[in-house]
């Protein structure tokens, strides 16, 4: 399996959610999802976005959050923060998902979002909130850069 053949979401698709609160995946994450995965996705907020794993990732992360200190404060903050927000979500007959009012409320999305590819999951973001994301990374750009290059990439 070659790297683009590899289970992992890549890519920045702008998306609207319906009045509902629905929101359709892109084809090439659904497609990733139905060919690698539990179709289905465990979404979280994360930050000032939502982030949504496959099923199977995020079973992962909770066994080893499994591990982590009962009674450590930032442990137990890290749990109720991520973990404890999590919500599955199914998918619909017309390959949508219906984004639990509480989450969509955390991440203030409204009609326009931008999906973005992180690899092994994909982020959910209000499109004004990611732009100004996207400028404070450009301006962060060169640190960024030296810190990757010393993590060996």
């Amino acid at each position: 399996m070659g790297i683009l053949d590899s289970p992992n979401f890549r890519g920045r698709s702008t998306a609207r959610l319906d009045a509902k609160g629905r929101l359709r995946i892109p084809a090439k994450f659904r497609e990733v999802l139905q060919s690698h995965y539990t179709d289905a996705l465990i979404i979280s907020q994360y930050w000032e976005c939502l982030v949504a794993y496959p099923p199977e990732k995020w079973d992962e992360m909770e066994a080893k959050a499994l591990h982590l200190s009962q009674v450590h404060p930032e442990h137990r903050s890290f749990v109720r923060l991520f973990i404890s927000g999590a919500e599955k979500c199914e998918f619909d007959t017309q390959g949508r998902i219906l984004i639990p009012p509480l989450l969509r409320e955390d991440a203030h999305l409204d009609q326009e979002v931008i999906i973005v590819g992180m690899l092994a999951n994909f982020e959910i973001w209000n499109k004004t909130t990611y732009d100004l994301q996207v400028m404070r990374d450009k301006q962060n750009e060169q640190k960024i850069m030296e810190t990757i290059a010393t993590s060996g990439l």
